[in-house]
């Protein structure tokens, strides 16, 4: 299927849950809370993303897809530390806030690019990862990433939590 290992379907599927997750935490809450059972999926789901991703070697040995993952576990790790500790006093939930949102755009970056270089089948969007148009597609998502980062905080600061 589309060039995928059983082990690279089962990483898309569960980075689909994580996705799914992180989409309605996010209209629905506007953060990904992970004291909720929404946001608990959301994590759970990307740490199995990223240790599946290790073991993917798509493209040969170690690349930018597994630093991701490997940032996104750091990210998640600090958002989580963040929230134990108390750690950055009353910008607590900014901090955290605004962290696990960014594990949003690292699962996204490597989505749309598969899916670009995969799909349609026999003809893909892009020919590989460093395709203009992907560069492109980043930097929309690196945008997108920055709104919704503002919009949170202005949230926060209102007291809509």
């Amino acid at each position: 299927m589309l060039g995928l290992t059983p082990l690279g379907i089962a990483h898309t599927a569960v980075s689909l849950v994580a996705l799914g997750a992180a989409g309605v935490a996010l209209v629905r809450d506007g953060a990904i809370r992970p004291q909720t059972p929404l946001g608990r999926v959301y994590v759970a789901t990307t740490v199995v993303t990223c240790v599946t991703a290790l073991g993917i070697f798509q493209h040969g040995g170690f690349g930018k897809p597994h630093g991701l993952a490997i940032l996104t576990l750091l990210a998640l790790a600090f958002a989580a530390l963040v929230r134990s500790r108390g750690l950055f006093g009353r910008h607590r939930a900014a901090v955290e806030t605004v962290t696990y949102s960014a594990t949003v755009l690292f699962h996204l970056v490597p989505a749309v690019t598969e899916t670009a270089t995969r799909l349609p089948p026999g003809a893909p969007l892009a020919a590989n990862a460093d395709a203009p148009g992907l560069q492109f597609a980043a930097a929309v998502l690196l945008v997108l990433f920055v709104v919704l980062a503002g919009w949170q905080l202005r949230r926060l600061r209102a007291g809509a939590h």
